[in-house]
């Protein structure tokens, strides 16, 4: 049983974000357009106080805020994970935004959608839950189509729609949880669901999980995610596909053990097959991109296949909770790395990363390792991520999704070579000069993808 209590001081990293928001969106409002880098360093301390305050009260017992936000280690690695995600997002954002006009609204809205992230996994209430879904997902949309040029204004427009229409599906599940158990709250929802009718129960889960999937970029719910990631600025492209499936997932985790459980709806089943279905629909989508951002978006759609495998096995294998959180984590530094290269170098064709490997010998690496790390190549940390990961399928009854999960992994080999490969051939590309800060977080990212990896039983042994 969580304790409860009433201090908002426990809210401090939460608060570190919101506060950091206002302010920049104040400064922003007073600042010359030359001067509105100081929005960028204002939200980058907010992201900074808010991994510190974090760190500091980690260790704490786990409990409740005003009995619907749960502090725990689920909550507690989501603010690691999004707050140091986003601040790279903000330095990768930061040549692009340069000198617009509207610089400041580009890291205040990244940080209210980071803020509605971390409150989805520690949502411990329907109505907090569904609150956040909104705060992660409306400053989202505006930065999709922040550039307003043709492919930002129509990715921006898919992806606002398909959010309103799944984020309805989802309202409509939570209203018909509340009909059936009368309360809102995560515990004595799940406890008055056992004697709830169980076809009622199935089509409230699949409602709820139309709005997560959404934010997780899963099948069926995935159809935004390549328009979106092609289409965006992509620093938001990098974020979209990164930050949101971090609260998404462990939301799900959430409620999948607080709420689901006890029901006899057969969820795990159909978490199993939308996991197949998502993993296998993204390496096939995939094999034959030639434009590496829409590469990448499929490549994110087959990883949120694998993060679907933990919640399958909720409840059913101890592996599930470690196993989820470590791979979200590694997948998110990884991913970050993939597209900070993209955006070091502004090309988006896998042909113009031809000779990469003899222009710039250290960012060719950097990709290779992140690459590389995506498919779960040892000793990369998603290698670590996706055996945890393997493990809890097995662990859990599922192991033939497991075996599922494998021959998709050794499938994807195929286009992530295809992507390396001409960046260690003679011919050379067009001339580029890639970007100085975004070269250095790729190399970054790598070597942190490579870390994890190597002290993942140090980081486990922590958890």
């Amino acid at each position: 049983m969580k304790g409860m209590n009433q201090n908002p001081l426990d809210l401090l990293p939460e608060l570190f974000l919101l506060v950091g928001a206002v302010l920049g969106l104040m400064a922003g409002l007073f600042t010359p357009r030359y001067r509105q880098r100081i929005v960028a360093w204002i939200c980058g301390a907010a992201l900074t106080g808010a991994l510190i305050a974090t760190l500091t009260i980690a260790f704490r017992p786990a409990g409740t805020v005003f009995d619907a936000y749960a502090l725990d280690p689920l909550t507690n690695v989501t603010r690691i994970v999004v707050s140091a995600a986003t601040l790279v997002v903000v330095i990768l954002a930061a040549g692009w935004a340069r000198g617009n006009r509207r610089e400041a609204e580009v890291y205040v809205l990244l940080l209210l959608s980071a803020l509605g992230v971390i409150i989805l996994a520690g949502a411990d209430d329907l109505l907090v839950f569904v609150a956040a879904y909104l705060l992660a997902s409306i400053p989202a949309y505006a930065l999709a189509g922040f550039a307003k040029d043709a492919p930002g204004t129509e990715a921006a427009l898919k992806y606002y729609l398909m959010g309103a229409f799944l984020g309805v599906l989802m309202l409509a599940g939570v209203t018909l949880l509340y009909g059936l158990s009368g309360v809102t709250a995560y515990q004595p929802l799940g406890e008055r669901l056992t004697n709830a009718p169980v076809p009622a129960v199935a089509c409230a889960i699949v409602f709820l999980l139309a709005g997560v999937l959404f934010k997780a970029g899963g099948v069926p719910a995935h159809f935004w995610v390549p328009d979106v990631t092609e289409g965006a600025p992509p620093a938001v492209a990098a974020y979209v596909t990164t930050v949101p499936k971090v609260g998404a997932f462990l939301g799900l985790l959430r409620m999948a053990v607080e709420v689901f459980q006890g029901s006899a709806a057969g969820w795990h089943l159909l978490i199993a097959i939308v996991a197949t279905t998502t993993m296998t629909l993204g390496n096939l989508a995939a094999f034959y991109q030639d434009n590496v951002r829409r590469l990448l978006a499929y490549s994110t759609i087959s990883q949120a296949g694998y993060l679907l495998i933990p919640i399958a096995v909720a409840g059913r294998s101890d592996l599930a909770q470690p196993a989820l959180l470590f791979y979200l984590a590694a997948y998110a530094v990884t991913n970050l790395g993939a597209f900070a290269v993209v955006i070091a170098l502004g090309r988006d064709s896998l042909a113009d990363y031809a000779g990469l490997g003899r222009r710039s010998p250290w960012l060719a690496l950097a990709l290779v390792i992140c690459l590389l790390g995506l498919v779960g190549t040892p000793p990369t940390a998603v290698f670590v991520g996706k055996f945890l990961v393997f493990a809890a399928a097995w662990d859990g009854g599922y192991a033939w999704l497991a075996v599922v999960a494998v021959v998709n992994t050794v499938a994807s080999v195929f286009y992530y070579l295809r992507w390396i490969l001409p960046a260690f051939r003679a011919d050379q590309g067009p001339g580029y000069e890639p970007s100085a800060a975004a070269k250095r977080v790729a190399y970054l990212t790598a070597w942190a993808s490579l870390a994890l990896g190597v002290g993942s039983g140090l980081v486990l042994a922590l958890g």
